[in-house]
Formats: C-alpha cells, sequence, structure tokens
C-alpha cells in the first residue's frame, strides 16, 4: 500500500487515540465531583510504632492446573469471612487464546482445591449481550456483607487497548458467579481501561479499586465503590505517562500511597501519594527499588509493616526471572527482605498478589507460564520504624 494511501488512515488513528486519552479525562473529571462525602481509609489502629515484619518461609508449592490446561498467569487473592483463602487466575493454550478462562481455587486446611472454572468467553458473551475476544486479569475483593467481586479484563474487537472491566458478583461464596456491569469509566464504549491489582477498604464499607488507562495516554487511576459495590467517583494517580498497574497502601486514614509497574527509562518502582484517601494524588520520586517494566504487588500487615512484590534484576539475565520480596514499617523506607523465586535467564516468575491470614502471607504468582506458585511464610514481628 502506498505512503498516500497509508497516511489518511494513520491520521484517523492518531485523532481517535488522542479523542479516546481526552474523553478519558472528561470521563474521569464527571465522575470525580459525583459525590461530596471524601472517604477515608478503613486503617486499623496500630499499639505502639508499626513493625518492620519480618517473615519466616513455611511451605511451597502450585495451585492445581485444570487438566489439559498449560498456561496460567495473572492471580487474585481475597478472603471469604470463614477465613477461606480465593485464588483466581486465567489460564488456556495461551494468552488471548479462545480457551483462556477465569478460574478459581480454594485454599482452607493447609490445601489447594481443584481448580473450578468461574467463565469462559462464550458465558461471558451470553451474560454480557456482546462478542467476547480476550479474557486477561482479574482483581478480587469481598465486601463487607460477603459478597464476592471479580473484577476481570475483557476485549471484544482488538487488543488490551480496547479492552473493558467487567465486574462480576457472588452471593454464595464464590460458588456462582453473575455478571453485574461493565464498569462505565471512559464515555467511549468503556473501553481502554484494565485491572491488575487488589482494592483497599474503605472506612464506610466501600472500596478503592486500582486502574489503569492503557490506549496512548497511559496512566494510573483509582475508581471509588460503595458498600453496595456501585462505582461513584474515580480519579487518576498523578499526571505520570510512565506508570500502570497500581498497588495501593494505606497509611491512615487519609494518606493513600501508590507503588507501580515502570515502563519508562528509570527502571524504579515508581510511586506517588495521596493525603485524602485517593481523591487528589501527586508524583513522588520513585523507590530504590528496581522494577523493569514488570507488575507489582503490595499490602499492608496487621501490624502496620508493609510488603512489597517486585522483580529484581540480575547481570545479564531477563526481567521477569527474579521475584523478590521487600519489607517496609512505614511504607517509604524498603529493605529487600527474601526471594520468593530467583531463576535462570530466561524463566519467569511475575504479575504477584499477596494476602494475609492470620499470622500467615500467602503470596501467589506467575510460575512459568505453565502454573500459579504459592508460598506461605511465618509472619514475626521485627524492628520499630525509626
Amino acid at each position: 500500500m502506498s505512503r498516500a494511501r497509508r497516511s489518511p488512515r494513520m491520521l484517523v488513528l492518531a485523532l481517535a487515540c488522542v479523542m479516546l486519552g481526552a474523553a478519558a479525562e472528561w470521563r474521569r473529571a464527571a465522575i470525580t465531583g459525583a459525590t461530596a462525602r471524601e472517604p477515608r481509609l478503613a486503617v486499623k489502629p496500630v499499639a505502639g510504632a508499626a513493625k518492620m515484619p519480618r517473615l519466616v518461609p513455611r511451605s511451597s508449592q502450585r495451585i492445581p492446573m485444570p487438566d489439559g490446561v498449560p498456561a496460567a498467569h495473572a492471580s487474585a487473592l481475597t478472603v471469604l469471612p470463614s477465613g477461606e483463602l480465593l485464588a483466581f487466575w486465567w489460564a488456556g493454550s495461551r494468552e488471548s487464546a479462545p480457551d483462556v478462562s477465569l478460574y478459581l481455587a480454594r485454599w482452607a486446611d493447609g490445601r489447594w482445591s481443584s481448580a473450578q472454572k468461574v467463565v469462559d468467553r462464550a458465558g461471558l458473551g451470553r451474560q454480557l449481550g456482546f462478542g467476547v475476544r480476550r479474557i486477561g486479569n482479574p482483581s478480587a475483593w469481598v465486601g463487607p456483607d460477603g459478597r464476592v467481586h471479580v473484577f476481570m479484563v475483557a476485549t471484544g474487537l482488538g487488543g488490551w487497548a480496547a479492552a473493558r472491566v467487567v465486574q462480576l458478583e457472588s452471593a454464595d461464596a464464590a460458588r456462582s458467579f453473575t455478571v453485574r456491569r461493565v464498569l462505565p469509566l471512559t464515555p467511549l464504549a468503556d473501553t481502554s481501561v484494565l485491572v491488575r491489582t487488589n482494592p483497599v477498604g474503605l472506612d464506610d464499607g466501600g472500596w478503592l479499586l486500582p486502574a489503569y488507562f492503557e490506549l496512548r495516554n497511559k496512566y494510573p487511576m483509582v475508581v471509588s465503590f460503595d458498600a453496595d459495590g456501585a462505582p461513584r467517583w474515580l480519579s487518576r494517580i498523578g499526571r505520570s505517562t510512565t506508570a500502570l498497574q497500581p498497588a495501593l497502601l494505606p497509611v491512615s486514614g487519609t494518606e493513600l500511597r501508590a507503588v507501580m509497574r515502570d515502563i519508562g527509562p528509570s527502571h524504579r518502582v515508581q510511586q506517588a501519594v495521596s493525603h485524602d484517601a485517593g481523591r487528589h494524588w501527586e508524583d513522588v520520586a520513585p523507590l530504590d527499588l528496581p522494577n523493569r517494566d514488570d507488575s507489582v504487588a503490595a499490602l499492608r500487615l496487621a501490624n502496620g509493616g508493609y510488603v512489597l512484590l517486585h522483580n529484581d534484576t540480575l547481570p545479564g539475565g531477563s526481567p521477569r526471572q527474579w521475584l523478590r520480596l521487600s519489607t517496609s514499617a512505614d511504607a517509604q523506607a524498603w529493605t529487600p527482605a527474601l526471594d520468593v523465586q530467583r531463576g535462570n535467564a530466561g524463566d519467569e516468575f511475575s504479575y504477584p498478589s499477596v494476602q494475609q491470614l492470620g499470622r500467615q502471607l500467602h503470596v501467589t504468582y506467575t510460575a512459568q507460564r505453565q502454573a500459579i506458585g504459592h508460598q506461605v511464610y511465618d509472619i514475626e514481628d521485627g524492628e520499630g520504624a525509626p
């Protein structure tokens, strides 16, 4: 095809990208003013100074895969009121393949159940009323009423930049799910928004879901939900266009920090801070922790300490061969604590998720794109914050 014929098409595509980015910003501003109530984070007070957590490895295993399914990626953890741990992930023959489905397994009494299919492309399409081409990242949350909410990425036509976020809901402890809605995040068919990491709770029973805008003007964002699971406002996280897939760390009722995947040249974990529980954000300097374009996961522990999972790099190695767990007493100064997995060049241990269950820390992650790995650590209190 000649350049003369190709240029107008490229101009139209570029114009569409600009319009979509602008429209997403407009939708963000419009929804942000939808409620007058200032949210507060559900942060339990800790007696004395927050403790730097010390983690002791307890066990290592893989979540059982469905029979005959060779590929798995992007796990998400959440905990039921009963104390049962749930893991969600997608699995199929390969990423974006027609047979990719969302799966679930349960951890109880020290073992995983067999994998249960939550939804596939055909079933999701029937509930949505339009065709689904790809199934992607899940994020999971259990509301104050015990309902399980799964936010999952799904596309119609196009690639991940055409993704929508679908909200699934279960009222029977994740034994069955129904589609509640496609999240209304952009005015142009609600496309180009994805999720990856888990929400954090608000003091009114609602929660904040981290998300990110993917097309052209890439940026992280956060979506607020009420206690019934309805979206009420959203906000862009900072002004950076080189940070994606935010993970949220509540520090107080109002202070919230976001740590993020770096898609720019710094190769360090990006971060931003909010002093009004996620309404407004400012960029801050990257952490002194490596990140070469890979997802992170983070969690505030019951003792007030923090953990952060990120991929470190080795000289001559590959970006996702070394998954590390770093700890902090204040969510600002971080110390590498232990290796979750350290492989050879070309290996992949990535896209982690993390949850606390009693005095144990549970970490899941993509293991070689073949399964979901699972590590359990005992949590012991270390030194207090400086």
